[in-house]
Parts: C-alpha cells; sequence; structure tokens
C-alpha cells in the first residue's frame, strides 16, 4: 500500500491508527488488491452497478463490474435491490480485486420482500451480518437517521425530501413502528460485526440534499453531528469509518460541507456524490457531478462516488459507466493536483513534455482513457504526420519546436539567443 501511494510505510500506519485513512478489506475477500482511502493519497473513486426490480440480469452487472476494474475503478459498490442479489454479491466478490461495497438494508424490504411494518430490528442487522459473510469490504449503514433527525426532515421545506434509498427506508420504518433507528439504537452490535469480519463501516448520508434547494441545511448539519459521535465510537473498538456526503449544491457551497464534515467527523475519509452543481443537466449529469467532485476532491473529499449520464433517468448501460467513470477520474486527478498528492503533477508533467515532442502516441498512452484519443486520431489523419487536423502547418507548438531548434543552432548550442544577446551587450568587444 505504501509503496502504491508512494508514502513512508510508518506514514500510512500513523494515518490508518488515527482514522484518517482506511484499507477496506473483509477478511474472506481473498482476491482483494487493497487500496487505501484518505489522508494524503490519492483521490479513490467508486462506481455502482446491481440488480434492479427492472433488470436483474445478473451477467450484464458482472459485465460492469469488469470493465469498471478494467478503467481502473478502485471500488465497486453492490446496490442490488431485488432478485438474485446473494448470488451476484458472491460472484462480485469472488472475481473482484478492488474493494466491494454493500448496502444490507436494501436486502430486508427488497430481496425478502418484507413489508415495512414487519421488518423488526433484528432484521435490519441480521442483513449486515449476511454481507460480512459474504465478504464484502465496506458496508453503507444509515445510523444517523435518528427520529429527531427525522423530525428536522418532516419540518424542513425541503423540495425533494430525502432521496437516499437507505435514508427514506428507515424513515418509513420509524413512521411505522414509532421505533428509534435499529442501526444508532443497535451501533454497538453493528460494532461487533464489523470487528469480526473486518467490515469498514461507511456511515450514509441518509438526509444527503437531492436538489440544490435543500442543501446545506439543518437535516444535513444535524446527521453530521451524529456520524461525528459515531466515528469516536468505532475508532475506541478499532472499527474503521468513512463518512459519506452531499448529493446535490451549489458550487459555492461544496468546500465548505468538505472542511465542516472533515471537522465534526474527526479528520475520517470523506466520501462524495458528486455533488451535482446544478440540477438542470439530465443526460449530462457525469458533468454536473464532475465539476462538484473536483471541487470536493480539492477541498479534501477521499472518496468519489461515479455518477454516469443515465443518473435520476435508469440504469446505466456499459457505455453510461465508462463515461461515468472517466468524469470521475479526470475529477478525482484534478483534486489530486490541488492536494499535491504524491507523483499527481509528474503524470502532467509526462503529458506535457509528450506534447512538446508531439509525441501522439505517449499522449495516447498518458491519457486516463487512451482508447479515446487513438481513435479520435485516426478518424481524422493530419496531411504532415508530427501536427493534428486543427491547426496542420500553423502548429504552434512545431513552430516553435522550429524557432528554438534554428536559434539554438545560430547561437553554436551554447544558450538561448536572449542569453547570448545579453553578453553581446555586456561585453562589446568580445561580440
Amino acid at each position: 500500500m505504501a509503496a502504491k501511494e508512494n508514502v513512508r510505510e510508518e506514514t500510512l500506519a500513523d494515518r490508518v491508527a488515527s482514522g484518517r485513512v482506511v484499507i477496506p478489506a473483509n477478511r474472506l475477500h481473498s482476491t482483494l488488491d487493497p487500496v487505501g482511502i484518505g489522508e494524503g493519497l490519492r483521490t479513490k473513486i467508486n462506481v455502482n452497478v446491481g440488480l434492479s426490480p427492472d433488470s436483474g440480469d445478473l451477467e450484464l452487472e458482472l459485465s460492469k463490474a469488469r470493465r469498471a476494474q478494467g478503467l481502473a475503478a478502485d471500488s465497486i459498490m453492490d446496490l442490488s435491490c431485488e432478485g438474485q442479489s446473494r448470488d451476484f454479491r458472491r460472484r462480485l466478490v469472488a472475481e473482484a480485486t478492488c474493494i466491494v461495497g454493500s448496502v444490507p438494508a436494501y436486502d430486508v424490504p427488497g430481496s425478502r420482500g418484507l413489508a415495512i411494518d414487519r421488518i423488526t430490528a433484528s432484521d435490519w442487522l441480521a442483513a449486515v451480518e449476511v454481507h460480512a459473510k459474504d465478504g464484502v469490504d465496506f458496508v453503507t449503514i444509515h445510523a444517523g437517521m435518528t427520529r429527531e433527525v427525522a423530525r428536522l426532515v418532516r419540518e424542513s421545506g425541503r423540495i425533494m425530501n430525502l432521496v437516499s434509498r437507505g435514508g427514506s427506508l428507515l424513515f418509513d420504518w420509524m413512521e411505522s413502528t414509532g421505533e428509534e433507528n435499529p442501526f444508532y439504537a443497535g451501533f454497538d452490535q453493528l460494532l461487533d460485526l464489523c470487528e469480526e469480519y473486518d467490515v469498514t463501516l461507511s456511515l450514509g448520508d441518509a438526509g444527503r440534499p437531492g436538489c440544490v434547494h435543500d442543501a446545506t441545511d439543518a437535516v444535513s448539519m444535524a446527521e453530521t453531528i451524529i456520524l461525528g459521535g459515531l466515528t469516536q465510537r468505532a475508532r475506541n473498538r478499532g472499527v474503521q469509518i468513512l463518512i459519506e456526503g452531499p448529493g446535490h449544491m451549489a458550487i459555492d457551497e461544496v468546500a465548505a460541507n468538505v472542511v465542516v464534515a472533515k471537522r465534526l467527523c474527526h479528520g475520517a475519509p470523506f466520501y462524495v456524490l458528486g455533488p451535482l452543481v446544478t440540477d438542470v443537466a439530465p443526460g449530462y449529469d457525469h458533468i454536473t457531478a464532475a465539476i462538484g467532485a473536483a471541487v470536493a476532491a480539492a477541498a479534501g473529499a477521499d472518496f468519489l462516488c461515479t455518477v454516469t449520464p443515465a443518473e435520476h433517468l435508469r440504469l446505466p448501460t456499459l457505455d453510461d459507466i465508462r463515461e461515468g467513470i472517466v468524469s470521475a477520474r479526470i475529477a478525482a486527478h484534478a483534486g489530486d493536483l490541488a492536494k499535491r498528492v504524491p507523483n499527481a503533477h509528474g503524470w502532467d508533467e509526462r503529458m506535457s513534455r509528450a506534447r512538446r515532442e508531439l509525441d501522439w502516441e505517449q499522449m495516447c498512452a498518458l491519457a486516463i482513457d487512451p482508447d479515446k484519443p487513438r481513435r479520435y486520431r485516426e478518424e481524422s489523419r493530419p496531411c504532415e504526420e508530427e501536427t493534428c487536423t486543427m491547426c496542420g502547418r500553423l502548429c504552434a507548438v512545431r513552430t516553435m519546436n522550429r524557432a528554438l531548434a534554428r536559434s539554438r543552432a545560430l547561437d553554436g548550442g551554447v544558450g538561448s539567443s536572449a542569453a547570448n544577446a545579453r553578453q553581446r551587450l555586456e561585453h562589446p568587444e568580445g561580440a
């Protein structure tokens, strides 16, 4: 891990011990090639897959997971809510070399088909144990949606209420039964399970804003304060914790939300969905999310959830998955440049040198998505091979290379034209 991240082992161990870095790694996930998430490390990305009531094609979802790994995703999250969810989860864990996450709460009313008012507190906790036994490395648990936070939701005047699937299920259950959130009330039992299997807890943002109007309100802040308290309890037990963050908000609120969440949750690694910085771009939400994600990563977010062009519209296709991953990886790297993550600037400098040398193959090789620049190059071949069809023989880079080479030749290779001109002015007798 330390070698992959270009940090000292002692530094990494200190960050893990303090909870500022997590390494999700279930004891039963034998194919895992672990990655770290948190302070001073490369910003990681997650990709969501899973079966739904309208799309239960297990093989197709596994194909999406394979594509995600081929595009260098760091994590795959199973969001299955119906059908052969356990079969899919087990096969995913058996194949995946990246970390695997899940949301156990979906299984209770989904795959098991229990009506909300027939579910018991023990049913919710039992689902977590099943997922832990299946080898998932981290689980999203909406433990911060307490009865008090639910009251704030009712009184908030939000436009979108709750858009978290798990959060809405627990809100409905608490309203139906009058009981406290079982993941909050039974948090110690949850920690027992995580400790036994070495499962990382990702404390879900059940009250995350589902539109720009609802951002940074009392619901979000109250829940984050609760998650901060749960973070301390988990650390006291040696259980690793991630904190999940907002979904939609105006761009000028993104950095502040990251800073506040990091402060309230004691520096725990921060995981964001987007944030999407506008609500009016369905079909292009991979772009609205990448804008927010880049700002969030630069402000200290550690883990980005891929948003595809299909967000809000349908289950994503293989092509949607590709678009979302590339967008998220661009955002993550932009954040890494701002955070001065080791080797981040070196990658850009290698690309810049390849561009200066007009080394088209090297440019493609260094690209986040090498296939697309190669395809564009082949689809539009220039008359002069070292240029492209945008500028042709007027290529600024080629012009400068030739001009500087000519100047150096005239100067006898001693130095630049400017340096030699200064020498002539200062020592005219030697000119």
